[in-house]
């Protein structure tokens, strides 16, 4: 059976099969039915596009609900694949059928759409990621200021992101509080509302598949690097990163206060192991024992 890949661009949709058809359509409710029609006509195990920083979204959606096996593909693992493809340029066409490769070669998760109280978390810890880069660049560009004046403008502008941090890390704090199913997240130590909104919105597989696929989706479960004899360093890459920036925040203070979490990092140091890989390994725990604890709160199973 054919793959289907869509590449993804603000205005526009380019669809390709790996028989060699395509189709373009805009990016547009109109364009939707359009593809939905065309996509009736040409059966395929998975549809995939790639992660394009929320243009993707709405034709997830719709396809989503139209029926359609639609899968949203990690930007990184799609472009290495083209590349192994012998695709070294890049164009929106062999970016579709690049997909389409992917889709008729790889089994990936099928899409999950959250829930309105998730989306709406999603887009409010967003905007709090969002300002406080944004506070971070103010401050910089304050210190390299001499004139009073100038620093005194500047310094209204830190004051004004400032409170939009607090008041928007007060407003996920509420949105938390209304999730009674989140409350199994703060039984661990250290796993405040930043880290259950960014789990909850971020992560809708959790509790749903095994502690291994979790970790590797998030990306800190360690990547081998070996060939014969040799065996390389073990590193982290690729998953999602805006889980991890939180997770590697929570761990610090888990570390401190969860004593079977500071225990297992002062075990890996006194074996040897540097500060950076104890951490990211303390992440890994925390995220397994996480995903145990959500999976048995909602009396489910998780396949092996």
């Amino acid at each position: 059976m054919n793959g289907i890949g869509i590449d993804v661009s603000k205005r526009q949709l380019d669809v390709g099969m790996t028989d060699g058809q395509i189709l373009k359509v805009s990016n547009s409710v109109a364009g939707f039915a359009e593809l939905d029609a065309w996509l009736r006509q040409r059966p395929t195990s998975q549809i995939v596009l790639e992660a394009t920083g929320g243009y993707e979204q709405c034709v997830l959606d719709f396809l989503h609900k139209a029926g359609h096996p639609v899968v949203r593909a990690n930007a990184f693992r799609a472009r290495k694949l083209a590349q192994g493809l012998g695709h070294i340029a890049k164009t929106d066409r062999l970016d579709a059928y690049a997909l389409a490769k992917m889709a008729a070669l790889v089994k990936l998760p099928p899409y999950q759409p959250l829930e309105p109280w998730q989306q709406k978390m999603r887009e409010f810890v967003r905007a709090r990621r969002q300002a406080m880069h944004a506070l971070t660049i103010a401050r910089q560009q304050q210190e390299m200021v001499g004139d009073r004046e100038l620093r005194r403008l500047l310094q209204a502008n830190i004051t004004r992101l400032q409170m939009l941090v607090e008041r928007l890390g007060k407003q996920i704090a509420e949105q938390v509080a209304q999730q009674p199913q989140l409350a199994v997240l703060k039984s661990m130590k250290g796993v405040g509302p930043g880290l259950q909104a960014v789990l909850a919105s971020y992560l809708p597989e959790l509790g749903k598949i095994s502690g291994k696929a979790i970790a590797s989706l998030v990306g800190v479960a360690p990547l081998s690097h070996d060939s014969g004899t040799m065996r390389g360093k073990r590193s982290i890459h690729g998953g999602r990163a805006e889980i991890r920036q939180v997770l590697y925040m929570a761990s610090m203070s888990a570390m401190r206060h969860e004593p079977r979490l500071r225990d297992f990092y002062q075990s890996l140091r006194a074996r040897g192991k540097e500060g950076k890989v104890a951490i990211v390994a303390v992440m890994r725990k925390m995220l397994v024992i996480l995903n145990a604890r959500v999976r048995d709160a909602q009396g489910g199973s998780i396949p092996a």
